[in-house]
């Protein structure tokens, strides 16, 4: 209609996150030192933590937060001496602009329930093929089975449950050669996204990626060492995932699902944490830094072939550990 106002994109679930928690640190409520965990935040978004990931990612390149030798972020820039406040996030009392409170109160109720169903289906497919039975995972949350379908369809299309013949959801399993198909994926995929990612790369955040490297490398045990997944993440987020081609993003980012929870799941079985790894990682992004990027593009590439073989190993490891009785109660082992 003449004179009507073009109609605003809507915003993406990081951006909100990111919005509000950059205007409560600018007007203090989120003081200077107070730890920022992605769990109690995704739980006042009411949503997953990648969101929230990717939105500390961006508040950190900014230098509204940092990382330190705990878990999670510290308010505050680089280099300012400050004691770790642990306070819980839920009693400070975040201000939300009521546009942004009622786009979180309207969000489909899949949103809601996705994270959980992911986390249990990428617990149990390291140990064999399992059924996802749809009334089961509808009673379950207590949602319609249109909502188990929507979210059904999102885990299809990251690759973590399928159709088989006779229609049935399936997950899993996760064998050495579908970890090898991901890897494949990811040698095809990422090295040539760093290269193009180069030019458009932020370097405060490649500065701060490369002193959390430097300073998980001088961990003296396992116990002081960062998630390798969480590293990982903001290695792919800060040097790949700043490619201009938004098709190789999604295929970079859908593919890397079922990978990165089957390595957290190896972590959570007891698995050693990958050093070796995180060195890696150290020289991916030195070499960046330098303007070295074809060679930073070749070692990527070296470190997801090693990588690969690693998970490879871990995966024998596995085989010898018990399937766990408890899953979620909507999944059946089938047989393969």
């Amino acid at each position: 209609m003449p004179g009507s106002k073009p109609r605003q994109p809507a915003q993406r679930r990081y951006e909100i996150v990111e919005d509000v928690l950059r205007a409560n640190i600018r007007s203090g409520r989120l003081p200077e030192g107070l730890v920022l965990l992605e769990g109690p935040i995704a739980d006042i978004f009411q949503t997953s933590r990648a969101p929230v990931q990717r939105a500390l990612l961006r508040l950190e390149a900014e230098q509204l937060v940092r990382r330190f030798k705990g878990r999670g972020y510290l308010v505050g820039p680089p280099g300012r001496p400050v004691a770790p406040l642990r306070t819980d996030i839920k009693a400070l009392g975040l201000v939300l602009p009521r546009a942004i409170d009622e786009a979180l109160q309207s969000r489909s109720t899949w949103e809601r329930i996705y994270e959980s169903i992911e986390a249990d289906v990428a617990a149990c497919v390291v140990f064999g093929r399992y059924r996802i039975i749809e009334i089961e995972l509808a009673e379950h949350f207590d949602v319609s089975r249109t909502v188990v379908r929507d979210v059904l369809g999102r885990l299809q299309e990251r690759g973590l449950v399928r159709k088989n013949q006779s229609s049935h959801w399936i997950a899993g399993p996760l064998t050495a050669k579908s970890i090898k198909d991901r890897f494949a994926l990811r040698r095809i995929l990422e090295p040539p996204a760093l290269v193009s990612a180069a030019p458009r790369i932020d370097r405060s955040g490649l500065t701060a990626l490369l002193d959390s490297l430097s300073e998980a490398e001088r961990a003296a045990s396992d116990a002081e060492l960062p998630d390798r997944e969480d590293l990982e993440t903001r290695l792919v987020e800060t040097c790949v995932m700043a490619t201009p081609n938004e098709r190789l993003r999604e295929l970079i980012r859908d593919n890397l699902l079922p990978v990165t929870a089957s390595e957290r799941l190896l972590r959570q079985l007891g698995l050693p944490r990958d050093r070796i790894a995180i060195a890696e990682y150290r020289l991916i992004v030195e070499l960046l830094a330098r303007g070295a990027i074809e060679a930073a593009a070749a070692m990527l590439d070296a470190h997801l072939e090693e990588a690969m073989n690693r998970n490879i190993a871990q995966m024998k490891i596995v085989a010898v550990i018990p399937t766990p009785r408890a899953v979620a109660p909507y999944l059946t082992r089938v047989s393969e």
